[in-house]
């Protein structure tokens, strides 16, 4: 049995030169940034350099500009509170994409309750978001727009430079999550017109524990944790030294490696989807197909008349590993608001896997995945009850409707009624 990850959106394994340049901050260089001798100057010194390493990565001007925080979600709680609380007497109304991941979502919420407003600009069934939707929502009371890069879920590419564009016109500052695109796709924060950008090292074979926060120096923002004055006093706390250089080395290696990357698990998605869609009937790629419209790392499947859950087990036990919806969310039995913004049927949204690809997986992986994968579906159908009464014909596809009896949903819709009486 192979063991294939096909996950690499939630965590990637540590690389050997990363590890390696962490390993004397444990035990040799182990000072406190903010301490005033020489151990302190010296790890002070590993610190300015990892914030280079990360503006060269995003094309920022300065390292003055990045900022590090404990993960992708502390950034973006940063990025949208902070923003929101130093510009609130210039008005208490945000824009953000319907699909935008849940630390956005969650941190939007949050300030709504303390009085704040917010528009959510709806997608099309590709997950692309409403241009003109979006410029409409846009106030004299906006304080900021968020729009991801790529989406966490379904690998959508948003149009950024054209989102950009349309907040300068307005004067509004934007800030863009590119957690999913981070070390597989190029990132100029000026060409995107960004005020703030956020991702993850441990996404591109950095470690865990560490997030990055760039802010363009003309962009307000306040501090949301109060203590100290690490980071330019907007982020309280003393800094993660090992795990900073560490992502420093890992953004400098994604930087010289990522075209390599790039067209590697490009051809990969395509031959993944390729052999998933003509072994699997009644199968869907949410959001594009492979090409430059999506993520070259991401694949997002709906398996009609089985359940994600099941799916996932399986494959595991298979050694093959793979994501049902956003490793934030998984844990609940609801489906992502990815899935619901695009308009998905429930029944096809609970039948979703998510694959990401890295930069170690193989063509033998992606062979290996296909001709499983294909099994366990068909086990699983098998057992499945949706499956018994598809092919007796009482209910019919979503993916490939046959004409006759009703869809999953309705039917479902109708037992539940029946049930309420």
């Amino acid at each position: 049995m192979r063991n294939v990850y096909l996950d690499h959106q939630a965590a990637t394994p540590v690389l050997p030169e990363v590890f390696d340049a962490m390993r004397p901050y444990f035990t040799e260089h182990y000072g406190n940034a903010s301490s005033l001798h020489q151990h302190g100057l010296k790890v002070r010194d590993a610190l300015k350099t990892a914030r280079r390493q990360m503006a060269d990565l995003i094309h920022a001007e300065s390292e003055e500009e990045i900022f590090f925080t404990s993960d992708g979600t502390e950034s973006a709680n940063l990025a949208i509170k902070g923003v929101a609380y130093a510009n609130e007497r210039k008005g208490k109304h945000l824009v953000v994409a319907a699909t935008e991941h849940p630390s956005v979502i969650n941190s939007v919420e949050f300030l709504e309750k303390q009085g704040w407003t917010c528009t959510r600009v709806p997608v099309d069934p590709e997950g692309r978001l409403d241009l003109a939707a979006l410029k409409a929502a846009i106030t004299p009371q906006t304080v900021l727009v968020a729009v991801h890069h790529v989406n966490h879920d379904i690998g959508t590419i948003q149009p950024i430079r054209e989102v950009g564009i349309a907040c300068a016109e307005r004067g509004v500052p934007l800030y863009v999550d590119c957690e999913a695109s981070a070390g597989w796709l190029p990132i100029d924060v000026q060409e995107f017109g960004a005020a703030l950008v956020s991702f993850s090292p441990h996404r591109f074979y950095g470690p865990k524990g560490v997030g990055v926060l760039y802010r363009n120096k003309r962009a307000r923002i306040v501090s949301i944790l109060h203590g100290g004055v690490q980071e330019g006093g907007r982020r309280a706390g003393t800094e993660n030294i090992p795990a900073i250089v560490g992502s420093g080395v890992a953004a400098q290696i994604a930087l010289r490696e990522l075209p390599a990357r790039q067209a590697h698990v490009a051809a990969l998605q395509a031959r993944l989807w390729k052999g998933l869609e003509s072994t699997i009937p009644f199968i869907k790629l949410n959001g594009p197909r492979p090409g430059p419209e999506r993520a070259p790392n991401n694949l997002n499947i709906s398996t009609e008349f089985i359940e994600g859950e099941g799916q996932l087990l399986l494959c595991d036990l298979s050694g093959i590993a793979v994501a049902s919806g956003s490793s934030c969310v998984s844990k609940s039995l609801k489906i992502s608001h990815v899935l619901a913004a695009i308009g998905l049927d429930h029944a096809l949204a609970q039948g979703n896997l998510i694959l990401t690809l890295g930069k170690d997986n193989s063509v033998e992986d992606v062979d290996y995945v296909v001709e499983t994968f294909s099994r366990i579906v068909q086990k699983l159908r098998t057992m499945s009850p949706m499956w018994d009464e598809f092919e007796r014909g009482q209910i019919d596809s979503v993916i490939a409707p046959r004409g006759h009896g009703k869809s999953f949903s309705q039917h479902a819709a109708d037992i539940s009624g029946k049930a309420a009486h």
